[in-house]
């Protein structure tokens, strides 16, 4: 079992940064894919972005590709995702998920936190 909480969530104005961090319970978090997904009011959740086992695999939605970075750090059981130039499109919940494959596909990820809001402001 995992438990993920993330947390780093806010309002920012539009151009503004957030970074959001995710703790991992899993005594083998190396060992699990992990990922960010959103979902904003009205919408399917989409996946924002992901990281493998090592860190040196990432992969990104089209939509943040050159503003997001996701970077992991497993001595402390933590992803994180630094979000740059932020837009009002990019106002959703985010999630954090842990799985064993790498994939974009949320239905893949085992773990799931609560998510955290992050509200961009025009």
């Amino acid at each position: 079992q995992v438990q993920l909480v993330e947390s780093g969530g806010g309002l920012v104005q539009a151009g503004g940064s957030l970074r959001l961090s995710c703790a991992a319970s899993a005594r083998t978090f190396s060992n699990y894919v992990m990922a960010w997904f959103r979902q904003a009011p009205g919408k399917d959740r989409e996946f924002v972005a992901r990281v493998n086992w090592g860190g040196g695999d990432l992969g990104y939605a089209d939509s943040v590709k050159d503003r997001f970075t996701i970077s992991r750090d497993n001595a402390k059981n933590t992803v994180y995702l630094q979000m740059n130039n932020l837009t009002p499109e990019d106002t959703a919940v985010y999630y954090c998920a842990a799985g064993r494959i790498s994939t974009i596909v949320s239905d893949r990820y085992n773990y799931w936190g609560q998510g955290t809001q992050v509200t961009v402001s025009s």
